[in-house]
This record gives structure tokens, C-alpha cells and sequence, in this order.
């Protein structure tokens, strides 16, 4: 399951040894829909790999603003605390495992 990201455990998760990627994500964002089983499907076949998460962008204003998340759904993905890499709008799997791949 995916881990939720938000401004109280963002520090924790970004000072991860592991890549991380952040789903941001609304409720009523039909691509988020369209993209949550795939990220769900990820954080269990990387777990021990990779940190999967997932932000609520209505919830989390301050990690949102941090990354300037201007669409959603939006990937972002992190290696040593840093961001190096970025998806905006609905993708398919195949491209998420591409990008990650790069950071393992």
C-alpha cells in the first residue's frame, strides 16, 4: 500500500536511503482515479525498493506549494532528497516503472 505523504511526515520520507515517488492526487480528479491502482500496484512490487506515496493536494497545501504541483494528478520522484524527475497528467505504468528504474 502506498504510503501517505504529508506535511507532518515529509521530512521523514524525502530523508529516505530509498528513491521516492509522490502521487499528488485529488478525490475528485478523474485521472487520479485513473492512476491510484497503478501506484498502489508499484508501492507493493517496490516495497524495500522504493518509497511510494501518495498527497492529497487538498490537504497538504505547504508540500504542494514546495513542488509546485500545478495539475494532478502529478509524479514526482526523489533521489537523495532531491527531485530529479516529474510526470504531470495521467500515465501508464510502463512509464512510471521506466523513470523509476533510472533511480534504482
Amino acid at each position: 500500500m502506498a504510503k501517505e505523504l504529508t506535511t507532518a511526515n515529509h521530512d521523514e520520507i524525502v530523508a529516505s536511503k530509498l528513491p521516492v515517488v509522490i502521487d499528488f492526487w485529488a478525490e475528485w480528479c478523474g485521472p487520479c482515479r485513473m492512476v491510484a491502482p497503478i501506484v498502489e500496484e508499484l508501492a507493493e512490487a517496490y516495497e524495500g525498493k522504493a518509497l511510494i506515496c501518495k498527497c492529497n493536494v487538498e490537504d497538504n497545501d505547504d508540500v504542494v506549494a514546495k513542488y509546485m504541483v500545478r495539475n494532478i494528478p502529478t509524479l514526482i520522484f526523489l533521489k537523495d532528497g532531491q527531485q530529479v524527475d516529474k510526470i504531470v497528467g495521467a500515465t501508464t505504468k510502463d512509464e512510471i516503472v521506466a523513470r523509476l528504474s533510472k533511480l534504482l
